[in-house]
């Protein structure tokens, strides 16, 4: 006897053999043991989630001999003859080959005749959504007006592109697409019925292969023994989908956790010698960072398929929550923008490194750093009572002195407002005092200020002492230079663009017009 693919082999033949898709098998087999049938079903999902698998059990519901109900004989010859694919009352249509509407209308003409052997005539058509305009018309008409001997089982991966007039005359039923755990769990069923060697890491990675199609999975299942010549060891299934050792992700992460360029690019140059799927790393690289987010949330809710929980614990706790963030988000997008890249191996490069490159603090803070080491060591030029008179100077520098200090804290979110927004009104030694305008007190509350205070004590190395009073200020804020200084480049580029000699040819030959609205100033570096 010829060999028959384990996914042909293992479908299955009822509905207590089913793997997930509960809601909708609840459903149907009501429907069935209370005579409750409608006349036309809409099965819609992602691919290999068991549409047409249901449709065929479904249609074997319908028509065993033993009578209408959720679980059929399958020994009768209905039964037998529809699992073999030659009954003669389920009419299988494949739309995408019939798209013509004089096809469909041929189709459609038996209809009005009883079944030749079972008790409904049974139409199954797949990928209903490729039918053209004039087919779903044809179609529509005795979906309208069904005879009681015909059931109508339609198919389709994408929904959308049903006419509402369809979609209203069917009971549709969406199909989730099947969690790795059930997959695995199916996977590890088959391989012991079939005695094959194999190990638990191997099914993980050919489960998470098969993003949620049971299909794919037993695909991968029969590609993974044939590679492995009868066995399944992690390391041939991973060679065979071109994934990569959870080892090396977990480096590559702790060396963009420490901000190590020079070995995240050593890193890659040892993964190019494995000949591997850059995209699938990246992809990899986004999986491992979402467990690393939530980790950081709520660390009782770790996925530990892989076993390395201890891993994750540890990366999240070396890597601040906005950095996750923030690597995530650059992933995605270079994930997006990676075939476009000239060499794969170079997208990934400069994937990573733009996560370094973005981080905040990393670059150019590092030089303002250095430059102010010198100047935080002694306080600054400010009036140490509000009673002394300033001179413009000193205070000028006092400001200047606060808004690099702003900076160095690398201050995030409300906290960074509250700071920007606030003038330095005295600095000496464990002691702070910022003045804040009255008109801006809604930053202001208890937890910003400790938040603000534990900051400038990082920075200080030692315990300091916060005291922000509410009051007019003189000086200006780092928020009112930012906004002043944005102001004057504004300007400056508005009358840049009215002076331009070819902006004028323009608007003089082709009656063109400047958008106000349109003009930004040149983004410096």
């Amino acid at each position: 006897m010829s060999y028959q693919v384990l996914a042909r082999k293992w479908r299955p033949r009822n509905f207590r053999e089913m793997v997930g898709q509960a809601h909708v098998l609840r459903a149907l087999i009501n429907a069935l043991d209370n005579d409750r049938l409608h006349h036309a079903y809409l099965f819609t999902g992602t691919r290999g989630v068991g549409k047409t698998t249901i449709a065929r059990i479904l249609a074997k519901s319908l028509n065993c001999e033993k009578g209408v109900g959720s679980q059929p004989c399958g020994e009768c010859s209905a039964c037998c003859e529809i699992d073999e694919g030659r009954f003669v009352d389920l009419i299988e249509v494949d739309a995408a080959s019939r798209t013509r509407v004089d096809e469909t209308r041929e189709l459609l003409e038996n209809v009005q005749y009883t079944p030749t052997r079972g008790r409904y005539k049974v139409y199954l058509i797949d990928e209903v959504h490729m039918f053209s305009n004039h087919s779903f018309n044809a179609l529509l008409k005795t979906l309208e007006e069904p005879p009681p001997h015909v059931k109508f089982l339609l198919a389709t991966t994408d929904p959308q592109k049903l006419p509402v007039t369809i979609l209203s005359r069917c009971l549709q039923f969406n199909l989730k697409r099947l969690p790795l755990s059930e997959i695995r769990g199916y996977l590890a069923q088959i391989i012991e019925q079939e005695k094959i060697e194999a190990d638990d890491s191997s099914l993980q990675e050919l489960a998470r292969a098969a993003d949620g199609s049971m299909r794919d999975a037993l695909s991968l299942l029969d590609q993974a023994i044939a590679f492995g010549g009868g066995k399944l060891v992690v390391s041939d299934v991973r060679a065979m989908l071109g994934t990569i050792e959870r080892r090396h992700l977990h480096e590559m992460m702790k060396a963009l956790a420490q901000k190590d360029a020079a070995t995240v690019l050593s890193l890659i140059s040892d993964l190019s010698e494995q000949a591997p799927d850059y995209e699938s790393f990246l992809e990899e690289i986004l999986s491992l960072l979402q467990r690393i987010a939530v980790a950081q949330v709520v660390p009782d809710a770790i996925d530990d398929s892989f076993q390395d929980a201890g891993e994750i614990e540890m990366l999240a706790s070396m890597m601040p929550a906005e950095d996750v963030q923030l690597f995530y988000q650059i992933g995605l997008i270079g994930r997006r923008d990676l075939p476009l890249a000239p060499d794969p191996q170079g997208g990934l490069e400069m994937v990573l490194l733009r996560m370094l490159a973005f981080l905040p603090g990393t670059a150019g803070l590092r030089a303002t750093v250095e430059t102010n080491s010198e100047q935080r060591k002694q306080p600054a030029a400010v009036p140490e009572s509000p009673s002394e008179k300033p001179q413009a100077k000193p205070v000028q520098s006092a400001n200047s002195d606060w808004e690099s200090i702003i900076e160095t804290m690398n201050l995030k979110g409300m906290v960074r407002q509250l700071a920007e927004n606030c003038s330095l009104a005295k600095r000496g030694k464990g002691h702070v005092q910022l003045s804040l305008d009255p008109a801006h007190s809604q930053l202001h509350n208890d937890n910003l200020e400790r938040r603000l205070e534990q900051a400038l004590t990082d920075f200080s190395g030692g315990p300091v002492k916060l005291e922000i009073l509410r009051e007019k200020l003189k000086d200006e804020t780092p928020a009112r230079r930012q906004a002043r200084t944005a102001g004057e480049r504004q300007d400056a580029a508005e009358k840049a663009i009215a002076g331009d000699e070819h902006i004028k040819a323009m608007q003089d030959a082709f009656n063109a017009e400047v958008r106000p609205e349109s003009v930004r100033p040149r983004n410096e570096n």
